[in-house]
């Protein structure tokens, strides 16, 4: 299988090495000191002391490649245009792209999913269209990661916690593409599972990600000190309580409270989110595909998001003051 990982960051260089290790010679886009490091030393995982590297063949111009059977797009949402924009030498009719990043996705009302809402072109994830018309969802499959990993340096990924990826077709259907990329997965080591409604996956990790973070960066606290301050937890679950009433109007209701989904965050400990991660190495936010995206839903399906406004607010114009949105 020919297999391309576009965006060889700390999740995109742990998938990437997990395949590898499963036989598929791995073909990398990078560019700038990560291309360099890929192309001088390879790529590099490590956990604990334990250092797994392996041999890739990185280009900066996708054309160098062609078409390749797998695709995995491993960016932060702010980087997604100038990937669509380039991406077309890898697609064949029968490429595969699997999506690994936060956030609510371009694809995500696709597939006759959304009830009222299907169909439906999100415009603070993909203005004009642009995304899905570069790469149409026929070709996607969808991921959730839950992994925790980091960059010790270009092309160095360290990996903390986690082995999931849950994967899933936008239609819901157990197809045979979907079930054999689930079969590669789990040969190339990671916890994955094959999901019957993808964006509910989706919709779950956002239920818990996209208030800390936002928050983490504005505070720099991180997420034991957020959820520990009783006012910011009362906010934090006002917020989620609008997420899940939009939930519940397109298709992906959650059962839990606030309060569970916080115990969830709890247990995994006090750690910076990705977000604040962003702000401290001075790089563009994925405020849109976190927050914006959940108020345009909002007012698409006719909630009303006080709370979740407050929120993009004050964060957005803090990113913009900083030059990061």
């Amino acid at each position: 299988m020919k297999v391309c990982i576009y965006g060889a960051g700390a999740i995109g260089g742990w998938i990437g090495v997990g395949l590898a290790q499963a036989g598929c010679p791995l073909n990398v886009v990078a560019r700038g000191a990560t291309l360099d490091a890929l192309q001088r030393d390879g790529l590099s995982l490590l956990r604990g002391d334990q250092r797994t590297r392996v041999t890739v063949h990185a280009v900066a111009d996708p054309a160098e490649l062609g078409v390749q059977d797998l695709v995995v797009i491993a960016v932060k949402a702010p980087a997604l245009p100038a990937v669509a924009a380039r991406i077309a030498p890898l697609l064949g009719p029968d490429t595969i792209v699997l999506t690994a990043m936060n956030g609510v996705p371009w694809w995500f009302l696709q597939g006759g999913f959304g009830g009222p809402l299907a169909g439906t072109q999100l415009e603070a994830v993909d203005p004009g269209g642009k995304i899905d018309a570069a790469i149409p969802a026929r070709h996607v499959i969808g991921g959730v990661v839950h992994a925790s990993c980091s960059l010790d340096g270009p092309a160095v990924v360290r990996h903390h916690f986690g082995n999931g990826l849950i994967i899933g077709e936008p239609s819901g259907a157990a197809t045979p593409r979907a079930q054999e990329l689930e079969a590669l997965l789990k040969q190339a080591g990671f916890e994955a599972r094959l999901s019957a409604r993808i964006q509910k996956d989706v919709w779950y990790k956002l239920w818990g990600n996209m208030t800390v973070n936002p928050i983490s960066a504005l505070t720099g606290a991180t997420t034991d000190l957020i959820l520990n301050d009783e006012l910011v937890r009362g906010f934090i679950s006002t917020i989620m309580l609008e997420a899940r009433e939009i939930g519940e109007r397109i298709g992906v209701p959650i059962a839990e409270s606030p309060e569970d989904r916080h115990a969830v965050t709890r247990r995994l400990g006090a750690f910076k989110t990705s977000m604040l991660q962003d702000v401290e190495a001075h790089r563009p936010v994925e405020l849109d595909a976190l927050v914006s995206v959940v108020r345009e839903l909002g007012q698409r399906a006719g909630v009303a998001t006080p709370f979740t406004d407050a929120l993009l607010g004050l964060a957005r114009l803090q990113a913009r003051q900083l030059g990061l949105y």
